[in-house]
């Protein structure tokens, strides 16, 4: 029977941490019966740090007038990912902040010339907010902006700017980003042109445990509807040098146990995902292991490159042959995966 947010919500409060483990294990079990654990060999380029959007919890972005703002050259881009194709890279996660002067035909072109000349390279890119600025600057409807970067190269967009889906806790974190509802139909509006997304949840900032839950019911009902969500990925926030700790509003990180339950909890309430990520890159590579045994069957990205989260203080780093060896530890089988999460590998 489905979990009811009423169940979620007493998990989440009241559960035996081990016994949520192993009632995620089973779960987890029930949809990958073959204890394959699969992984991405990826790049993040963040094409700019420009942004507008101001969000305080964000250590990342930059004004246009700051010295160390940056819009990537078509060169430096294009380095980039030749360094990513060298160790076998399939896919890059590509996005930035919202650049308040930069409208669709500049998106068009960029994806057109990576999409050109590596096409063997995935672009997954551009969050939910990057798409509903690009349609206001440009005078588009969301779809038509997805449909003509599809027409150019775009593969699938990530959940980023997700955070918590409750207008009350984006208010106090992020005011100027976009509505839940916006989230949604942005993703709703990718699904239908036949572009699959991600799903993503950051918590840890101010948000209540049935707030986690309406954020997790909403992604559920919509993938009821489209099908659309290839996986869910969930992290914490990391507070160093952002203005959520500098207000004192937010001054510490939250535990391991909290991910790790949560974690465990969404394995069980969203059931009609079949794939869950691992945050390694915020809980450290030992918990980021530990996540495998509470729900998650991917461990993500060996993420060559990562500067959102690093500016926020975390710089967990893992290559390919310390994934292979966390998940073999375990007593499951590696896989390097593509983006679709088709299998292109598998460590035995």
């Amino acid at each position: 029977m489905r979990l009811s947010k009423k169940d979620a919500i007493d998990l989440i409060k009241n559960a035996d941490l081990i016994e949520l483990g192993q009632m995620a294990l089973a779960k987890k079990r029930e949809l990958h019966p073959k204890k394959i654990t699969t992984f991405i060999v990826d790049r993040n380029i963040n094409y700019t740090n420009i942004c507008w959007v101001d969000c305080d919890f964000c250590a990342f972005y930059r004004k246009s007038k700051d010295e160390d703002a940056y819009i990537l050259s078509y060169d430096e881009i294009d380095q980039k990912i030749e360094e990513l194709l060298e160790i076998g890279g399939t896919q890059i996660l590509f996005q930035g902040g919202v650049h308040p002067k930069l409208k669709i035909d500049y998106y068009e072109d960029l994806v057109e010339h990576i999409h050109k000349k590596y096409p063997e390279i995935t672009i997954h890119g551009f969050s939910a907010v990057e798409i509903s600025y690009i349609a206001k600057v440009s005078k588009l409807s969301f779809k038509e902006v997805l449909q003509r970067l599809k027409a150019k190269g775009l593969s699938s967009i990530p959940g980023a700017g997700a955070e918590i889906l409750s207008d009350r806790v984006r208010d106090i974190i992020s005011p100027k980003k976009l509505s839940s509802q916006e989230w949604l139909d942005i993703h709703q509006a990718a699904h239908e042109v036949g572009m699959k997304t991600t799903a993503t949840m950051m918590y840890g900032t101010v948000e209540s445990d049935e707030e986690i839950v309406e954020h997790w019911e909403k992604i559920r009902d919509l993938q009821d509807k489209t099908g659309g969500f290839r996986a869910f990925i969930m992290w914490s926030f990391q507070p160093h040098n952002t203005a959520l700790q500098k207000k004192g509003i937010v001054t510490h990180k939250t535990s391991s146990n909290r991910y790790l339950r949560l974690l465990a909890v969404s394995r069980l309430f969203l059931d009609n995902f079949k794939n869950i990520q691992s945050s390694w890159v915020t809980q450290g590579s030992h918990i980021g292991q530990m996540a495998l045994l509470y729900g998650a069957n991917d461990l993500g990205s060996t993420m060559m490159e990562e500067n959102v989260v690093k500016a926020a203080g975390a710089q967990n780093r893992m290559n390919q042959e310390e994934m292979i060896r966390l998940i073999k530890d375990i007593g499951e089988i590696p896989a390097k995966r593509n983006t679709a999460y088709e299998i292109l590998e598998v460590y035995e």
